[in-house]
C-alpha cells in the first residue's frame, strides 16, 4: 500500500504557504532545512561520475590563462583534475539522483510539486573562490548546502540580455548584489526562475540543486503541433472544388485564404481525451535517452509473473519519469512518453508504481501484471536479485 503522501517538506517550509507566497515569485532563504552533519558524497565520489562517459558534467573555471571563464565538459580523467589550478574552479555533475538513487532523499521532500516539473538533482564541488559566475536560469531551483560554505548574491532587476560575448556561459556583464547570505550545511536557498545569482564557495563546497524544468511555450506548441499533424490522415489534402476561374493568375484569393483558415480551425483542437494523453506523454517524454543494457531483459512471462507473487522488492529505474490521469472509468499512466490507458480500479495500483522508488510485486492486481512486463522488458522495472 503507497502512502500517496511525499515525505516531509524540508524544515521550516510550509508547502501550502510556500506554493501561495513564494513558488515563482521571489526567494526564501531557510537556515538549517536539512540536518547535514556529513555531506551525503564525497568529492572524490563526485570527481569519480564526471570520469563516465554517460555522464553529463562540466568544470568552469575563472581567471584561466585563455579566458575570463573557462568551461570544458565531461568525462574528464585524473590528469585533467591533476592539472586544475588550486583555487577558482567548479566541478557540475548533473542527474545525480538517477546515478546515485540513494541521493533521491533530497529530492523526495519536494515532491509536493508535481514529479513531472522534477528536472534533476545537480551537485557541485568548488574550490576556494570557485563560481559559474553571476547568471540567471529558466527554471526554479532550490539550492541545499551540503558542505563548507558558498555565499550567494541574488538580484532580481538585471538585463538577461547583457551576457559576456564568446563564451560558452551566460554570465552577466554587469552584476550588483540585491542580497547577500552565507549558507552553511543544511541550509537551503530557493530561487524562483530569472532571478539572478552568483554563487561563491568560501573554501572548498558542495552544494545540490534540486532543478524543477517549466516547458517554453515554443516547446508546448511545437509538441502539440507534432500530435495534431500525426492524428490527420496523410491523403487528405486541399481542395477547391466549384471555384470560378481565375481572372489573375498570380492573386491568392480571399476564397482560398478563407478554405486554409477553415482547415486550420477545423483541426487545431483536440477534444479532451486526445489533449490529456498527450499531455501525459509529452510531460514524461526523457530529455536524454535512458541507458539501456545491450540484451533485454530475458525473463518469460510465466517466470515474472511468478517472481511477482514471490514478494521479491521490484526497484523502478531512476530515469524513468512517471504521472498518471483519471476519468470517471478510465485511469492512464504515463511512462517515459509511452501512455497504459487501464480500468479506473487499477488506479491504486498506479498511484504505488508512480509513486514508490521500490515495491513488491505482490502488492498488485493481477490484472496490472502483463502491464509490469511490458515495463520489465523496457528497462523500467527490474528485481534486485534478477537480470
Amino acid at each position: 500500500m503507497t502512502s500517496q503522501t511525499p515525505l516531509a517538506p524540508p524544515a521550516g517550509l510550509a508547502p501550502a504557504q510556500f506554493m501561495r507566497e513564494y513558488w515563482q515569485r521571489k526567494p526564501l532563504l531557510i537556515r538549517q532545512a536539512f540536518d547535514m552533519p556529513e555531506p551525503p558524497l564525497s568529492k572524490e565520489t563526485l570527481g569519480g561520475l564526471a570520469c563516465e562517459e554517460d555522464v553529463t558534467s562540466r568544470i568552469v573555471q575563472e581567471h584561466h590563462p585563455d579566458a575570463p571563464w573557462k568551461l570544458d565538459l565531461g568525462p574528464f580523467d585524473a590528469e585533467f583534475f591533476a592539472a586544475l589550478p588550486e583555487s577558482h574552479w567548479t566541478l557540475l555533475v548533473s542527474d545525480c539522483e538517477k546515478l546515485l538513487p540513494e541521493l533521491r532523499t533530497l529530492v523526495e521532500p519536494f515532491r509536493f510539486i508535481p514529479d513531472w516539473r522534477i528536472d534533476d538533482l545537480m551537485i557541485s564541488y568548488a574550490t576556494d573562490g570557485g563560481s559559474v559566475g553571476p547568471h540567471t536560469d529558466d527554471y526554479d531551483v532550490f539550492l541545499i548546502q551540503l558542505d563548507g560554505v558558498r555565499e550567494w548574491q541574488i538580484n532580481s532587476v538585471v538585463d538577461h540580455a547583457d551576457i559576456i560575448d564568446d563564451i560558452d556561459l551566460r554570465i552577466l556583464k554587469s552584476f550588483q548584489a540585491e542580497h547577500s547570505w552565507r549558507l552553511e550545511p543544511g541550509d537551503m536557498l530557493y530561487l524562483p526562475p530569472r532571478v539572478a545569482h552568483y554563487g561563491i564557495a568560501r573554501g572548498e563546497c558542495m552544494t545540490a540543486s534540486v532543478g524543477f524544468r517549466a516547458p517554453s511555450w515554443r516547446e508546448i506548441l511545437q509538441g502539440y503541433l507534432d500530435e495534431i499533424i500525426m492524428r490527420i490522415p496523410e491523403d487528405l489534402r486541399y481542395s477547391d472544388s466549384g471555384m470560378p476561374p481565375q481572372q489573375h493568375p498570380a492573386e491568392i484569393r480571399p476564397d482560398a485564404i478563407a478554405r486554409f483558415r477553415q482547415i486550420i480551425e477545423d483541426n487545431l483542437r483536440l477534444d479532451d481525451a486526445a489533449l490529456q494523453s498527450w499531455i501525459g506523454k509529452f510531460v514524461t517524454e526523457p530529455k536524454t535517452e535512458p541507458p539501456m543494457d545491450d540484451e533485454p531483459p530475458a525473463m518469460t512471462q510465466a517466470a515474472f509473473s511468478a517472481a511477482l507473487l514471490s514478494s521479491q522488492p521490484l526497484r523502478r529505474n531512476p530515469h524513468a519519469r512517471c504521472a498518471w490521469t483519471r476519468d470517471k472509468h478510465t485511469a492512464t499512466m504515463f511512462v517515459d512518453g509511452q501512455a497504459w490507458e487501464l480500468p479506473i480500479h487499477l488506479l491504486q495500483d498506479i498511484q504505488q508504481l508512480t509513486a514508490e522508488a521500490v515495491t513488491t510485486g505482490d502488492a498488485y492486481d493481477a490484472e496490472f501484471h502483463p502491464v509490469l512486463y511490458e515495463l520489465y522488458r523496457a528497462e523500467v522495472l527490474a528485481f534486485d536479485d534478477h537480470d
